[in-house]
């Protein structure tokens, strides 16, 4: 397999902005909430949009080989990679552990990271608790719709990043755009939505019960990593990189490599790119990238 542009599922869910239509994602929705980048899951697959695979999924065309071998000790592609962009305010969710989703949903949790890419003024993030809290307590906050009250509030700048482990009460508010590096799932308990209808002027559902089994009471503690990481799971490895003229990006026998633009334009080897395009390089293959530009690059460590 060659090394590929990769064309997104995307998803126009009711909290979703303009922000990444305007940017060039192509999407017969007025609105994009999501563009899944990296994909295998059935859900939302990511389509091969250069080469002889064009217009094929990549999960039809990529080998194992392809993969690489750290990937083959999963019985399931690992990760799943999002541009989103929230023109109002996301549920307050929660995602449980593994353990939990196996046992009772047969599905995988969900641990994720986020990456700021574009915000507006005064834009927050909701992330874990202030304190330690209790069932009890935090029960009572959802059902009187003041939740936010015992959770961090974070005023986001470009590039702060956020590691969001399973367990972890959390929400994105209204007027950001970032990117998400996540396991493979599609999981998630909502615990409150503003009181917010559908399009057919239905409340979207709630997991209250099932959320307060899995959710970690615990005062949150930002996680950070060293050198150029921005998230690390046995799951994914992110790391930012700025490229000044060009560089060249080698996938190893372990593990394939993708990754987004998230500033700048050029070239990868003959093909074309733009900020928000993403790229899927086999393992053991290689290729050049030529502009000036900023990207996430994803891998199996």
């Amino acid at each position: 397999m060659e090394v590929c542009k990769l064309k997104p599922a995307t998803k126009n869910y009711i909290w979703g902005g303009k922000k990444l239509k305007e940017a060039g994602k192509h999407s017969d929705f007025d609105k994009i909430a999501e563009c899944w980048e990296l994909s295998f899951h059935p859900d939302g697959l990511t389509l091969i949009d250069s080469g002889v695979n064009k217009g094929k999924t990549l999960k039809e065309v990529v080998t194992n080989k392809d993969l690489g071998n750290k990937v083959s000790k999963f019985n399931f592609f690992p990760c799943l990679i999002k541009l989103i962009n929230s023109e109002d305010n996301l549920s307050v969710q929660v995602h449980p552990s593994d353990d939990y989703a196996l046992k009772h949903e047969n599905s995988l949790g969900k641990t994720e990271m986020w990456y700021i890419l574009d915000h507006e003024k005064d834009a927050c993030l909701y992330v874990g608790f202030k304190e330690d809290a209790n069932c009890i307590d935090v029960k009572k906050h959802i059902e009187n719709g003041t939740i936010l009250e015992k959770m961090n509030t974070f005023k986001v700048e470009n590039g702060d990043c956020f590691f969001i482990p399973s367990g972890t009460l959390h929400a994105i508010g209204k007027g950001i755009t970032l990117i998400e590096i996540q396991q493979n799932s599609n999981l998630t308990y909502r615990v409150y939505d503003y009181k917010r209808k559908d399009k057919d002027g239905n409340y979207r559902e709630l997991h209250v019960d099932k959320a307060l089994k899995v959710i970690d009471y615990k005062k949150y503690q930002p996680i950070t990593f060293k050198d150029d990481v921005i998230g690390s799971c046995e799951y994914f490895t992110s790391k930012k990189i700025d490229i000044d003229d060009e560089l060249t990006i080698k996938a190893n026998e372990e593990s394939f490599v993708s990754f987004t633009v998230i500033e700048g334009n050029g070239k990868v080897d003959n093909l074309d790119f733009i900020k928000y395009d993403t790229f899927f390089i086999p393992s053991k293959k290689e290729c050049l990238i030529k502009g000036k530009c900023s990207i996430i690059l994803t891998k199996i460590d």
